[in-house]
C-alpha cells in the first residue's frame, strides 16, 4: 500500500480489500507487475492517455422521503443481518480473485518509434487494448481480517506470495514482483491510511463507538438505484460519503481515499453489487472500483467467505 496503491474492501464486510475500502488497500505496483510477467505486457498507463476520457456525469441529486440519519443507520443495519450478528463476528476470511490489468493484443509488440507513424500506432494500441472481459489479467487472492482491525493481505503468483500485513498499530509488506523479497515496514502515510481502516463489518454498524459521526448528505441515484447519501466523518476528522440504497438498505457505494493516478490526486469510489447471504449476514460478492480519470474499473470478486476460522494470531504478526 502506497500512494498509488488501489482501495479495496465490502463496506462493512471487506473493510480493506476494496473500501478505500473501502479502505484497505492491494499495493497497485504489484499487482501490475505480476500482471506483466503473466501476459508479456500489461496494457501501459499510455493507453488510457490516448483514449478520450468519459464525460463527467450530469447533476443526479434527487429527492426522496426524509429520514434521520440514524433511522438509514438502522435500516442499513438491519438489512445487512443484524446487530447482535454481526457482533458476533471476530474473524472474517474471504478468498477470491481481483483484476490485474489486461492483455495486449498486439503481443506487446507495437512501439513508438518514428514520429510519423505516431498516429498509426495510437490507432493500433487504443485497438488493442479495448480487451472484453476474457482479456482482463487476474489474480488470486486470500484475505483475512480479525477484530478489532487486523488485516493479512495474500496475493500469490508462481510461487511467490506477495503480502500486506496490519496488526492493528505496524504494518509490512513483501513485494516480490517488484524484485523486493525482503520485508518492509508501511511507511507513515502508509500507517495512517490503515489506521484510519475501519473494522470488517464497516463503518455504520456501531459507528459511535467507532467515533464515526454520521449525517444525511442528500439523494441521489446511483447505477440506476435511489439512494441515501451520508456523510462519515472518522475519528481522525477525514469525510468520506456513503450511498445507502433507498429501497433495500445495503450499502451501494463508498467513496474513498483519494490516490495518485497519472499525476494528480484523484478521487476514488468503490460500487458494492451482488449481495449474498452468507449464514444469515449479507456480504458483496462483487466490487467495482472507479478512479477518477481512470477509464475501467477495477473489480474484486468473491468467490469464498468464511466468518470466525481465523484464529492464529501470528497471521498478523510481522513475516519472517
Amino acid at each position: 500500500m502506497n500512494r498509488t496503491s488501489r482501495s479495496a474492501c465490502i463496506a462493512g464486510a471487506i473493510a480493506l480489500l476494496a473500501q478505500g475500502a473501502v479502505w484497505g488497500a492491494v499495493d497497485t505496483k504489484s499487482r501490475q507487475a505480476a500482471a506483466a510477467a503473466e501476459a508479456r505486457a500489461v496494457a501501459p498507463a499510455m493507453a488510457n492517455a490516448l483514449k478520450v476520457p468519459p464525460a463527467a456525469p450530469a447533476s443526479t441529486e434527487i429527492q426522496l422521503p426524509p429520514m434521520s440519519a440514524e433511522d438509514i443507520v438502522k435500516r442499513n443495519v438491519a438489512a445487512r443481518g443484524g446487530l447482535a450478528a454481526w457482533q458476533k463476528v471476530q474473524a472474517m476470511s474471504l478468498r477470491g480473485k481481483l483484476d490485474a490489468g489486461q492483455k495486449r493484443r498486439d503481443g506487446g509488440n507495437i512501439g513508438l518509434t518514428k514520429q510519423d507513424a505516431r498516429a498509426l500506432v495510437k490507432a493500433k494500441l487504443a485497438s488493442a487494448t479495448s480487451a472484453p472481459a476474457a482479456d482482463v489479467i487476474q489474480l488470486p487472492f486470500a484475505l483475512d481480517l480479525q477484530r478489532p482491525n487486523k488485516t493479512r493481505l495474500e496475493i500469490p503468483f508462481r510461487g511467490d506470495t506477495a503480502l500486506q500485513v496490519y496488526d492493528g498499530k505496524q504494518g509490512w509488506k513483501l513485494r516480490p514482483y517488484l524484485g523486493r523479497h525482503e520485508v518492509e515496514a508501511y511507511t507513515a502515510d502508509e500507517l495512517k491510511i490503515a489506521a484510519s481502516e475501519q473494522q470488517l463489518d464497516g463503518p455504520l454498524i456501531n459507528h459511535a463507538a467507532k467515533g464515526i459521526a454520521v449525517a444525511v448528505d442528500g439523494g441521489e441515484m446511483v447505477e440506476g438505484r435511489k439512494a441515501y447519501r451520508l456523510r462519515l466523518t472518522l475519528p481522525g476528522g477525514e469525510q468520506r460519503r456513503l450511498w445507502v440504497d433507498a429501497e433495500n438498505f445495503l450499502d451501494l457505494k463508498i467513496e474513498g481515499a483519494p490516490r495518485r493516478f497519472d499525476g494528480k490526486m484523484r478521487s476514488v469510489a468503490t460500487y458494492f453489487k451482488d449481495y449474498r447471504p452468507v449464514d444469515g449476514l449479507q456480504v458483496a460478492r462483487l466490487l467495482e472500483t472507479q478512479v477518477e480519470g481512470a477509464h475501467q474499473r477495477e473489480r474484486i470478486i468473491v468467490e469464498q467467505v468464511a466468518f470466525n476460522t481465523v484464529a492464529d494470531a501470528s497471521r498478523f504478526a510481522k513475516p519472517q
